[in-house]
């Protein structure tokens, strides 16, 4: 489990709505993988080239620029400039690295802590993507401040790619076990990544 939100006893009813939410994160999860795979490829002619994020300069086609989530965060979920920063860079990194699509990674975060860097949940899970120490000793083991973004966001990617390959690709099942079974959680996530999706293409 890695994080106890308000929201988990709130059950959001099926309907037809999700099927096609499920195949836009899909289509967006896809996008990911080819992106990061046109990346390597790139990487392998030049191997001396620094990875980049997404930004005004050079916007990469399909990802939010930098600019873009920070001005979400800060209209939105009120976050200081800096921080929005912070995470906005996170996520575009840890996206690419994982092969995750940026506005899951951002869903997923909105869900766990509303974007808040200090938030701990009764159970213990910290931070913006609310990692569980207990549950992940591995990937704990050496960091000393799970508040600071770049190491939650790389450990809660880390962590959310494993259950994505563990189920085959099942975003369901993977969000699932990421809340630690949380009911309706999966499509709480689904609904804040087109939330998110749709104001992101607005900015």
């Amino acid at each position: 489990m890695h994080g106890n939100s308000a929201l988990d006893g709130v059950q959001v009813q099926r309907n037809p709505r999700r099927k096609a939410g499920l195949k836009v994160i899909f289509a967006a999860i896809a996008f990911s993988f080819a992106a990061a795979t046109h990346a390597a490829d790139a990487q392998s002619v030049l191997p001396l080239a620094a990875p980049t994020v997404a930004s005004d300069a050079s916007p990469d086609a399909g990802l939010p620029a930098l600019s873009d989530i920070t001005a979400m965060l800060r209209a939105q979920f009120r976050v200081a400039p800096l921080e929005s920063m912070k995470i906005a860079r996170a996520v575009l990194i840890e996206a690419e690295r994982q092969a995750i699509s940026p506005v899951l990674l951002l869903a997923v975060m909105s869900v766990e802590s509303s974007f808040d860097r200090h938030a701990v949940s009764i159970a213990g899970a910290r931070g913006l993507m609310q990692v569980l120490p207990a549950a992940h000793p591995q990937l704990i083991a050496g960091t000393t401040d799970l508040s600071d973004p770049a190491i939650n966001v790389r450990i809660g990617s880390t962590i959310l790619r494993g259950y994505l390959d563990a189920s085959g690709g099942d975003l369901d099942a993977a969000l699932v076990r990421y809340s630690g079974g949380g009911r309706g959680y999966a499509q709480r996530v689904v609904l804040r990544m087109q939330r998110l999706d749709a104001s992101l293409r607005h900015e």
